[in-house]
């Protein structure tokens, strides 16, 4: 696999101006993507450009603004399922994001479709908002909530997911990369299982889609959940796929304008796909701002941006393995360019604090996966997470970094 030479990614950090400044009089090293990824020059350019010239809300005016932003809005719609390979727009929702997204799939599939002793499975792996949901669900309907484990190298345990599998879930949620420490899920086969079993398979892939290529036809999911600000879009933006006959099998979530077709004082009748998902004014402004982040992304070669983040991981890796005292959190190499990591006789709290005196951004804590952090028996830990505009400088300026903190902290 081709990687990124010095000159590309000199011209790629370029794109992005936010990196270009000082932090606590240090030049910025930006190692918090898995949180939320900065925003090329085209992104902050689509905004501007929406925000000056089509700003008219969508689908309802009766003029040229209006029109000029429909079309916008509707042509992101289409970037988006090419770049999941949708089959087509109406399965492509827009939600705030993934959190959004699986609310969604719980509050109006899984309302709808589950019901008191039915099975659902999650995992250990999964952020907050793939397992909180389903816990809400729980509460409401009386389902049988039940997770796969971890190993201790941090990977699901498959043996046990076959066994969960036999009891024949109806659901089974999972995440196709894990936020807080990289691991990357063989997401196809799993799949192929469940439906084998007969479950519906929700996918959360906020963590997949800023680092490879995603297909959910080939995965063959019935919903797939991503948010545009880790795919370097906006905030506030994101989107569900789902099957066509799921969902137009569902009912409506929320209510107002725009996902009804016909309302009287006795009631609706809802809109078409997938305008039934989408109450209210929209993030019109996000959504255009999505589809340029995507298109800047296809015009990249995926491949190589993916082995040069996979190089910087495992430069940080090798390094941070030589600190004396330095536990890594899933130390395997089925991953995306994630590091999360403790070092004996120190708060993650307080070696993020002192990186970020020496302009270096990291993440600490739980990483809205207290379940997983259980399962490896600490409170947290310290998350470094790459992308391509990252160089192999940042990679030193951390490790050289670490070396400070240890000798203030030690």
């Amino acid at each position: 696999m081709s990687t990124l030479t010095v000159e590309q990614i000199t011209a790629l950090r370029q794109d992005f101006p936010i990196l270009d400044q000082e932090v606590n009089g240090k030049p910025l090293v930006y190692l918090d993507n898995a949180a939320t990824s900065q925003k090329p020059q085209a992104v902050l350019d689509a905004l501007q450009a929406y925000y000056t010239r089509d700003n008219s809300n969508v689908h309802r005016g009766a003029h040229t603004l209006s029109n000029r932003a429909t079309e916008r809005f509707e042509a992101a719609r289409e970037t988006v399922r090419a770049f999941l390979n949708a089959r087509e727009t109406a399965e492509i929702v827009w939600t705030r994001g993934t959190t959004e997204a699986i609310n969604l799939v719980a509050q109006s599939w899984g309302r709808t479709f589950l019901k008191r002793g039915d099975l659902a499975v999650i995992t250990a792996l999964d952020h907050h908002s793939n397992i909180v949901p389903w816990q809400i669900l729980r509460e409401q309907l009386g389902i049988e909530l039940a997770h796969v484990p971890v190993t201790p190298d941090g990977h699901l345990d498959q043996d046990a997911y076959d066994q969960l599998l036999k009891r024949g879930p109806k659901l089974v949620a999972f995440n196709q990369v894990s936020n807080a420490i990289g691991t990357r899920n063989p997401a196809a086969e799993m799949i192929r299982k469940a439906r084998e079993a007969g479950a519906i398979t929700v996918l959360d892939g906020a963590q997949a889609t800023p680092h490879f290529r995603v297909d959910v036809q080939a995965l063959d999911c019935d919903f797939y959940a991503f948010s545009g600000h880790k795919v370097f879009g906006p905030t506030g933006i994101g989107a569900l796929y789902g099957r066509r006959e799921l969902l137009e099998a569902m009912p409506p979530w929320h209510g107002g304008g725009e996902m009804i077709e016909h309302v009287t004082l006795e009631g609706f009748i809802p809109n078409a796909l997938p305008f039934k998902f989408e109450a209210g004014t929209p993030a019109i402004a996000q959504v255009v701002g999505l589809a340029a982040a995507i298109d800047y992304l296809n015009a990249q070669d995926r491949q190589a941006l993916e082995a040069h983040e996979l190089n910087l991981l495992k430069m940080a890796t090798d390094g941070v393995r030589e600190i004396p005292g330095a536990r890594i959190l899933a130390d395997h190499t089925d991953k995306v360019a994630v590091l999360s990591f403790l070092i004996e006789g120190t708060h993650p709290a307080d070696i993020g604090t002192l990186l970020d005196q020496q302009g270096i951004a990291v993440r600490t804590g739980h990483h809205c996966t207290m379940p997983l952090m259980q399962h490896f028996g600490v409170p947290g830990s310290v998350r470094a997470s790459f992308a391509f505009y990252n160089t192999e400088e940042d990679v030193r300026r951390l490790l050289e970094g670490l070396k400070k903190v240890l000798r203030f902290l030690l």
